[in-house]
């Protein structure tokens, strides 16, 4: 199944790149290019790798089930998340690989970020329940955005983990 791009709050590309207004832009893989591509999977390793130090298999096959979610500001990727239907990583529709760039947390980058995925699920899936797999160091951020805790815990990579449900 293969969608079109979407770009909400700004004017393009051109224009993210002299605006403090991120472009988003959702897609499926195969609708990525390679330069993006190639992006996503540095600013990740990036994050959950290096910045992380967490040593795991990053490129786990669900890409290609994913829909992309890319924040571009200032001409570079700043913010990113995948997107995926009920039924591919739990019942539910979901989102992971949730990231912004160091440099620009604390801006409010990251809540807009969870906002677009919450609008995109929506959009392409239509309204639902959303479940993550969240840092439990994020919860309460999580919590800001309508996601409530369902109890169950675990280790991910060595990092502890909860799920998280947003009901519809």
């Amino acid at each position: 199944m293969t969608f079109k791009l979407w770009s909400i709050g700004g004017m393009g590309a051109a224009a993210s790149r002299k605006s403090d207004t991120p472009v988003w832009r959702l897609m499926a893989f195969e609708d990525l290019r390679v330069a993006e591509l190639y992006e996503v999977l540095r600013l990740r390793s990036e994050v959950f790798v290096v910045e992380q130090q967490c040593l795991f298999q990053d490129m786990d096959g669900a890409d290609q089930k994913a829909m992309h979610l890319l924040g571009v500001q200032h001409g570079e990727l700043q913010a990113y998340a995948r997107c995926f239907a009920a039924g591919v990583k739990f019942p539910e529709a979901s989102f992971g690989r949730v990231l912004v760039r160091q440099s620009a947390r604390g801006t409010g980058l990251g809540h807009a970020l969870i906002d677009q995925a919450i609008a995109a699920i929506g959009q392409v899936w239509g309204p639902q329940a959303i479940r993550i797999g969240a840092q439990l160091q994020l919860s309460a951020f999580y919590g800001r955005h309508g996601f409530v805790d369902v109890g169950k815990n675990y280790l991910e990579d060595g990092i502890p983990h909860l799920e998280m449900l947003r009901p519809v």
